[in-house]
This record gives C-alpha cells, structure tokens and sequence, in this order.
C-alpha cells in the first residue's frame, strides 16, 4: 500500500522544517559512537567506584571490557499502582542480561508523581515540571558513561515521556522502554462517571464516591482508563521502542515476565557490540514522530501528547507544531473507543486485538510509515504480531484477522468516525486544541456570554450557588506553564457535564490542560498565547460573547478588535512565588518555561 499523501506531505514539511537542526543532532549522534564499550574511555578509579557492589561475576566481565552493560533507569514507587510491579524488575533485567552474557546495573531512578492523586490540589502544579525533571534525572543516570545501552522503566503521565526525552540526548545509546501493564477491569468507566457527577450535583456523599473510585482503581497495574498513560503505551508501540505487543499485557502473569527478560536479551543484541545497533536517534526520527501523531489520532488518545511529542521531538532534533495534529487528523480514521471516548477501557481495546490489529489496520491503508527502524528491527511490520507463551517459549503470531469487538476496534472500513477528532482552533483569543472524539456533533459549536474565573473553585463555588444555570463559557485563565505550572482542570468535568446534561450550552476555554480525560464537554485547551504572558485571555471580561467552533477551528471572541485591544489586560504576578508542597522549588522554571505549542519545556533542547 503506497503512503496516505497527506501523511508524505507532513512528514516532507517536518523533514524540511527540522533539517539542520536535526543534521546537527545526528552528527553528535555518529560522533560519540566510536567509544563503544563507554566504559573504557574512564579510569580505572572510576570504574572500580562504579561495580564495587556488583557480584564477582559482573564484576569480572565489567574489567574486562568485552560485555555490553545495560543502564536500568527506573521510576518505581509503590504509591503509583502502574509503577508498582516495577519493584522487582531490575533482578529480573539482571538475571536476563547475565543470560545473555553482559550485565546489568540500576543507573538511577526519576521521580514518578500521580496526576490521579495530586488532580486538583496543589501539587498539580509540579505535574507538568516533572516531565522535565524526569529528563534531567534520566540524562544524570546516564551520565555515568557506564552504559552501552539503557531500559526504561515507566508508565504514567509525565513519565514516559520524561524518560524519552532524557535518553533522546544518549542518541548513540539503544534503548528499550518496558512497561509493566494495565489493572484488571474494575467498574465500568460510565458507573464511574456518573457517581462523580451525582456528587458533583450534591446527589451522593463522599462516602459513595470513594467506594466507587476505590472500585476503579483497584490493584496493582496502570488505570484502565484511556488516559495519558496508556497513550504514552501506544506511542512506545507505534513508535517502536517497545518490544511488539509489550504494552497492554498484565503485570504479574508469566508472559509479561517473559517479555521483560525478552526486552533486557534484545537491548544487549541492539548494543553497538551487538548484531543489530539500533542507537534511539535513528530510531526516533520524522517518520517516528509522524507515526506517533497518527496513533494519537486513531485511537483518540491524550491531548497532552499535543504538548509531550512536541518535546520530545525537538528532544531528537526534529521540529513539530499543532498544524501537523491538525492536518493528519483530517485523513486519520477513528478505530478505537476507549473511556473517555467509549465506555471500554484499555483492557477491552487489547482483548479485541490491541496495538497489533490497530497498526496492521492503519498500515494497509497507507497510514503509517512502515519502513521505521524499531527496537525490533527494520519495518513497523513487527507490530503487526502478538506476543504469546508455547510451551513455555516466548513466540509472536499474527493479529487476528478480524477484531474481537467491533464496538471497541474498528477495522477501517468501519472507523467510528472518518477523522482523528483532535482539532486547532485559532482566532483572536489564540490558538488552542480540541479533542472532539467524545464530544456529540451537536456539543461541537457553543456561542454563549463568557464566565471569566482565575481558578477551578471559583466556577465550582459559583455552580454550588446556583448562578451558572445558564449557557455560559467558562474561560479559566492564568492556568498556563509560566503561571502555575499548567494543571489539569478535571475537577470542572462533573460540574460542567451535569449542567450539560440539564440541556444548557456550555464550554471551556482556558490556558490549562485537560489532558487524556477530555471528556464530553467542548474544551479549547492549552490556549496560546497564555494569560500571565499577557495573551488575549487576560482582556476577556464577564459577558462577552465567546464562539468556540470546533467544525470551523474557530475560537472567536465578538468584541471591537480596537475595543478589545484597548482594554487593561488583567495582571499575574509572574514573578510571585508560589509556596506549599515545595512549589518554591520551581519558580525558576515557571520563569524559563517555554509557550504550549513548543512542548511547554523549560529544558534547552536547541541543536
């Protein structure tokens, strides 16, 4: 099947747009090569430091230069339930590379917070900065020059891509990410729901509501819901950093085990001693990323990755924008309705036939590259199959034919719907994104006065009061990087939805992030220019009238342009701190942090 030509022609800009930056990138890359094994370039007091603690047997092949050494870079903690099986995988990763003939150490661990127990407080204010704290940790775990190739051990939010962004800067180095799997199925995502918006309404006590959250989320394993996470799942799949099939398999059974020794063997054989150096540079490239913003599209992923593959693409040297998500979403079919966009969780999605039905689909239609490099070798085809046990033996077969549920994953004849539903809205507040897939068509354009507030309670408080029985925009400012950190707005999802339902038009536009759990709700998020750098959400006033126009990509506000710049913008003390729960500790990076459309990073990944 020859290339969708509109997927060409992006991935032609992109190539165009990022060519000297990324040839500067690949020269550093090819460059640092030549010190294979990287240990030999330190002394021998370095070295004794670094396998001191080893057992003998490592030790003696760490001297003797002839093993590859696996760096482990781990975020395990037992409070995140996707992170917690990780605890007993670098003495797995060991055993396996010894097996193999090398070795393998725990370089370091990065941080891992939960955006599920910080959402609305304030620690979400550190969730989006962790990101690049992750990188930063990963890039000092690596900085040891001990390693001749690196595993990844993440799952979450801002984690993976932390992660990826920190071993992007290894170019030269392999690495595999490994993930750990999904929870089993609580209740179902729609009981979920709508308990949280009976107690949004008043309806049920907290008591009700945690039973059902504690429902949900039960048991080790990664939410099950269609959020940032699993995105960051299917990326690592279509982007080929996973070994195939890996994402969606169980924690705790013998086949993610089996996997896991799999993905330590295969990084010593893609190790620049191995039989096929795979370094991550080469793999992650224009074709990689296109490939990533496709997968976003065709199973309706997180809005955050509009913000996290734009980072991580710069982190390899390679130059995206929002126009890219918005010109493939028009040719990317919808396959898959997954919580938010369905009631089926991730669960549901792999029994169907998961990431290796979903990339065989898009692959004959032209909508992939399928010539990548990838952890498992040359070709996107190895995606295409499923890992399996016989006899004890790891084995890959071919996706099923047809899928399990069409209800869940569609074939593209069937596609739920014929575009990816991420769109870009721009007007005269900005330019912002859209996810659509769970929004009804006729949810889709809302016209209403605006309801300006400065932070989630104050909407909240106003809907406990009764004055927001109305339609309405709600536009919540100074929720961007510089001002606050970009939170996720969540608490306004039950609110917002329960009046909705009660048939008013209503909407959202705000700096801030909505993140994989956009629901039902129109929401014009990560507006551009934000607020605190004086963007044209600080001169909204109460009453405004507001179009947000998600067929069109309109985002319109219907005021005299001379009248409207005329007005005193309000003002955010962005120079402030902002104390508790060691917010302090991050103001320089609210100050150095760059705009939403270029990843929202305060690193410098410029090449």
């Amino acid at each position: 099947m020859s290339l969708n030509p509109e997927l060409e022609a992006v991935t032609e800009r992109i190539r165009a747009r990022s060519k000297e930056r990324r040839a500067r990138y690949l020269a550093r890359l090819d460059a640092a090569i030549p010190g294979s094994p990287y240990r030999g370039q330190i002394s021998c007091t370095n070295l004794a430091h670094a396998f001191a603690a080893s057992p003998e047997d490592d030790k003696l092949r760490i001297k003797v230069m002839k093993a590859p050494n696996l760096g482990i870079v781990t975020a395990y903690n037992d409070m995140l339930s996707a992170h917690q099986p990780y605890g007993t995988y670098p003495d797995i990763i060991k055993a396996a590379a010894r097996a193999a003939g090398a070795t393998a150490q725990v370089a370091g661990g990065v941080p891992a917070m939960c955006d599920g127990v910080t959402q609305g407080q304030a620690g979400m204010e550190l969730s989006l900065f962790s990101r690049d704290t992750i990188a930063m940790a990963t890039a000092i775990a690596m900085s040891h020059n001990m390693f001749d190739a690196g595993l990844c051990l993440g799952i979450c939010d801002k984690i993976v891509p932390g992660l990826l962004i920190g071993a992007l800067r290894f170019a030269h180095l392999p690495f595999i990410f490994v993930p750990a799997g999904p929870m089993p199925t609580g209740i179902s995502n729609d009981e979920k729901a709508k308990t949280r918006q009976l107690y949004a309404a008043g309806k049920v006590g907290q008591d009700a509501l945690l039973e059902s959250e504690a429902k949900s989320y039960h048991a080790p394993g990664t939410c099950t819901f269609y959020g940032t996470a699993n995105s960051n799942q299917m990326l690592m799949e279509v982007m080929g950093l996973h070994l195939p099939g890996a994402a969606f398999i169980p924690p705790g059974t013998p086949l993610r085990e089996v996997l896991t020794r799999a993905a330590a063997a295969r990084a010593v054989e893609i190790t620049a001693e191995g039989s096929a150096f795979t370094p991550i540079g080469r793999v992650v490239d224009e074709r990689a990323i296109a490939n990533g913003i496709v997968g976003l599209l065709a199973t309706g992923g997180s809005t955050n990755h509009t913000l996290h593959l734009v980072a991580i693409a710069r982190a390899a040297g390679i130059i995206i924008d929002w126009g890219d998500f918005e010109a493939l979403s028009h040719v990317v079919p919808l396959l898959a309705k997954v919580y938010p966009n369905g009631s089926a969780d991730v669960n549901h999605f792999h029994n169907a036939g998961g990431m290796s039905f979903l990339i065989r689909e898009l692959l004959g239609a032209g909508l992939l590259h399928g010539d990548t490099l990838t952890v498992a070798g040359e070709g996107l085809h190895h995606y295409t199959r499923l890992p399996q046990l016989v006899d004890g033996q790891l084995q890959w077969g071919d996706a099923p034919a047809v899928s399990g549920d069409e209800t869940v994953l569609a074939p593209l004849p069937k596609a739920f719907a014929p575009d990816g539903g991420l769109r870009l809205l721009q007007g005269n507040l900005g330019r912002a994104v859209i996810k659509v897939s769970a929004v009804k068509p006729q949810h889709r354009v809302i016209r209403a006065p605006a309801v300006v507030v400065e932070s989630q309670d104050d909407l909240i408080a106003a809907y406990k009061a009764g004055k927001l029985e109305r339609d309405f925009v709600a536009v919540l400012r100074f929720q961007g990087p510089r001002a606050n950190g970009m939170p996720e707005l969540h608490k306004l999802t039950p609110t917002l939805a329960n009046l909705q339902d009660k048939g008013f038009k209503v909407a959202l536009v705000t700096d801030g992030r909505m993140s994989g759990a956009s629901g039902k709700v129109a929401a014009a998020i990560h507006v551009t220019p934000e607020a605190a750098c004086g963007g044209p959400l600080a001169r909204v006033r109460d009453g405004d009238m507001v179009v947000l126009d998600a067929d069109t990509g309109s985002l319109q506000l219907e005021v005299d342009a001379a009248e409207f710049e005329a007005r005193e913008p309000a003002r955010f003390d962005i120079q402030a701190p902002q104390y508790g729960l060691g917010r302090e500790l991050f103001g320089n990076m609210r100050h150095a942090v760059g705009p939403a459309e270029e990843g929202a990073s305060f690193l410098s990944l410029e090449d």
